[in-house]
């Protein structure tokens, strides 16, 4: 697990040098800032339409091997962009090209490496491994971001996507060498020959995982409240920045700090998720009720001085809601449909992830960022409050009726229609 930690952030690091690297690229190239948003869509793209497929193939063949191989085509990927930067060659159709290449090989690397992380700890400890797996994103992508601007002021862009491109193959040379502790499913007909009941697909397909998603409550309702949560709550890049530089009039030096305080908080709230062992969709849901009663409060600070304080504790309640919500999607199904399990959340939150920004900034158009950050915060509250009480409501067994006047009958004399027809 060590070995697997230190590779993951080696390659958080190097992703996020090539994703810094990519805007400026797609920027120099082009001039244009909507030509750069749609790289990023390009790239995100195939997580909408083949991430269910790509779960199925997880789940088909052996874990280690899947995302070995993965992660050396995405470092195939990354030296083909860094050799082209190099010489000259590289415009943006070929640029667009490669963004999509990328993103579809994620859609079967992400769950990969996300369910090969687990199986190298007991089963209680993965929620500490995820959380481990957290902390080592959040410092990766500051050490990334860092980095990027340093490899293009001195060794030019093409160094990033070389780095890069080590990185991915440092990760692949270290996955043979890892020893799971939790035996992965074998990818055999024996596992998967159970259909879901109700469908008529064959076993083992991409269809099957999403019929069991939906046919599974608990599943369903981390879906509602982590979407709500990531289209009116977590998109702080954009409602903070606006809140900032605009009601607050604090400038861009003063979202580097906010963007800091939230990096910082991440990493707080993954130390502190490594500590649980059983989370519940119950909990991620009150987390996200917290995170946006204080998303709302924050957004009415006076001052950028009560906008830090309000946004550690924001940052620290949704780092521990991510890896709760993660450890009971990555542990509810069985082992042989976690892979298209996640395949399916990589689809959803593919789509949440492309409302968010627009309707943020039609909503920000209608109601400023402070309006926006109050009612987002109270919209995610109240629907979890919502959700609660209705599941509440249906779990509640109905009251027991006073039985009426009459002679009290022994329990025997229940089951003889005889004695029921005479005491009625």
């Amino acid at each position: 697990m060590r070995w697997w930690s230190a590779a993951n952030l080696v390659s958080n690091a190097g992703t996020w040098m090539q994703l810094t690297v990519q805007n400026l690229l797609v920027l120099q190239i082009t001039g244009s800032a909507a030509a750069t948003g749609l790289s990023l869509s390009v790239q995100a793209a195939p997580g909408l339409l083949m991430g269910l497929f790509g779960g199925a193939v997880v789940d088909r063949w052996p874990r280690k091997v899947t995302a070995a191989v993965s992660q050396a085509a995405l470092g195939l990927v990354a030296f083909t962009t860094a050799a082209l930067v190099a010489f000259g060659e590289l415009n943006v159709g070929i640029l667009m090209a490669l963004a999509a290449v990328t993103g579809l090989i994620a859609t079967v690397d992400g769950p990969a490496c996300a369910l090969l992380g687990n199986d190298l700890v007991p089963v209680k400890d993965v929620p500490s491994a995820i959380a481990v797996g957290s902390l080592v994103h959040s410092v990766g992508r500051l050490a990334g971001t860092a980095l990027a601007a340093v490899a293009v002021a001195f060794l030019g862009t093409a160094s990033a996507y070389a780095a890069n491109g080590l990185s991915f193959l440092f990760v692949a040379a270290v996955i043979p060498f890892l020893r799971p502790v939790q035996a992965p499913p074998a990818p055999t007909p024996a596992a998967p020959q159970v259909p879901v009941p109700g469908s008529s697909h064959r076993p083992g397909s991409a269809r099957e995982g999403l019929a069991f998603f939906m046919r599974r409550p608990r599943l369903m309702a981390l879906a509602g409240i982590t979407g709500l949560s990531a289209v009116f709550g977590r998109n702080y890049g954009l409602t903070l920045a606006v809140l900032v530089t605009g009601p607050l009039q604090a400038g861009a030096a003063a979202f580097g700090t906010v963007s800091t305080v939230l990096a910082v908080g991440g990493m707080a709230g993954a130390v502190l998720a490594a500590r649980l062992r059983s989370p519940s969709v119950r909990l991620v849901g009150a987390l996200a009720a917290a995170g946006g009663l204080l998303q709302a409060v924050a957004g009415f600070s006076p001052s950028l001085a009560i906008l830090l304080i309000m946004v550690l504790p924001m940052a620290v309640v949704e780092s521990v809601s991510d890896t709760a919500g993660t450890t009971v999607l990555q542990t509810d199904p069985p082992a042989h449909m976690r892979g298209r399990v996640l395949g399916v959340w990589r689809s959803a939150s593919t789509v949440w992830g492309l409302m968010g920004p627009p309707l943020l900034g039609l909503l920000m158009e209608l109601a400023g960022a402070r309006g926006t950050l109050a009612v987002g915060g109270l919209l995610i509250a109240g629907a979890v409050g919502a959700g609660a009480l209705l599941h509440h409501r249906r779990h509640t067994p109905a009251a027991v009726l006073p039985e009426l006047t009459g002679p009290a009958l022994p329990p025997t004399a229940v089951t003889r229609p005889e004695t029921l027809r005479a005491a009625a």
